[in-house]
């Protein structure tokens, strides 16, 4: 019902009058727009023809690690392609490898419309790279859509997603359907140095792999240290469920304009 829910906003969305969108003012296409280290995104694209990379290590109180590493590339205005590996090490076992893919395209419908800010839209699709036996892959072909809804308070950006997931297989290994949502800010501090502060839940979920649901609390300072390149660290604390404490650091690196 929360899928259908969000698809039937989405579908209001559409149909908004024209007279409702507003241009965003211009940016500097070198400067990043870390999507790190929250759960949430945002709804802003990198530049047409830029390439943006995001990487860093989250390890948890489980003994789980994994490193992903985000490519960001801008396909056209409010457009962006996005391609996600990582490095995992599954806990108490002695395998890390590859873990699984995904792909998926970020589409920024509207601007600094009323209720729903800057408005995007990100699909993507995750196929089974990694290997179910050593726990680095959930061996499942998922679909997902997120819904983001972005604004600015002054000084502090507020990030506000709804997901859902579906997922090839028999639900035995990760169940077959599967939602987020995420709440998320941030903002500067004092002149290099910000912040960042995120709620996000897992729903329960039902089947064979099926878990009760979990809301966490994440944050940490940002660091930029360029324009292009800007640093984060921080941690994870549950609110409610089994979310394990975790900490987590990373990049994000504006490396620069791949084509004109």
């Amino acid at each position: 019902m929360k899928a259908i829910a969000a698809f039937a906003v989405f579908g209001l969305l559409l149909t908004c009058p024209a007279g409702l969108r507003a241009q965003t003012p211009a940016v500097d296409p070198h400067s990043v727009q870390p999507q790190r280290p929250t759960v949430a995104t945002h709804a802003g694209t990198v530049a047409t023809g830029w390439l943006e990379i995001e990487a860093g290590p989250e390890a948890d109180a489980f003994r789980f690690a994994v490193s992903p590493v985000l490519a960001k590339v801008g396909l056209a205005p409010r457009l962006q392609l996005e391609i996600q590996e990582a490095i995992v090490r599954p806990p108490d076992r002695d395998a890390t490898g590859i873990g699984d893919s995904t792909f998926g395209v970020k589409w920024r419908l509207v601007e600094q419309a009323p209720i729903v800010g800057d408005f995007a839209v990100f699909s993507s699709v995750k196929v089974p790279t990694g290997s179910v036996e050593t726990g680095t892959g959930t061996g499942t072909t998922d679909l997902n859509v997120v819904l983001i809804s972005s604004h600015k308070l002054g000084p502090v950006e507020m990030d506000l997603n709804i997901g859902y997931t579906r997922r090839s297989g028999d639900g035995t290994v990760a169940p077959r359907d599967a939602d987020v949502w995420t709440a998320s800010f941030g903002g500067p501090a004092h002149a290099w140095l910000g912040w960042v502060a995120e709620l996000y839940g897992f729903p329960a979920t039902s089947g064979p792999a099926g878990a009760d649901s979990i809301v966490a609390f994440l944050a940490g300072p940002t660091f930029t240290i360029r324009p292009w390149l800007v640093l984060d660290a921080g941690g994870i604390v549950p609110v409610a469920g089994h979310q394990p404490r975790a900490l987590f650091a990373g990049v994000t690196y504006n490396v620069g304009r791949l084509w004109k």
